[in-house]
């Protein structure tokens, strides 16, 4: 398996969550071989990481993450990770 980390400053709350909830969520759980999402905030910064069946499916995905970010949200960082272990 492997891991999209997204890293985001969150400018706008109202905004940010209305467009993770509404599109950003759908869109990524639709995606070939999705496997599970965590979007977590700590103060104005959001960190994801969303897992895939593979590497290539993770690798898609990442490339598409700068035309899914919300209104209200600034994106600082896109990675792809291997997940080396999860319980």
């Amino acid at each position: 398996m492997h891991a999209v980390v997204i890293r985001v400053t969150i400018n706008e709350d109202e905004a940010a969550f209305a467009g993770l909830r509404d599109h950003v969520v759908p869109q990524l759980s639709q995606a070939p071989g999705f496997v599970s999402g965590y979007w977590t905030r700590k103060d104005n910064a959001g960190l994801s990481m969303i897992v895939f069946e593979s590497e290539d499916a993770a690798r898609a995905v990442s490339e598409r993450i700068p035309g899914t970010v919300p209104e209200g949200v600034t994106l600082v960082d896109v990675e792809v990770r291997e997940v080396v272990a999860h319980a």
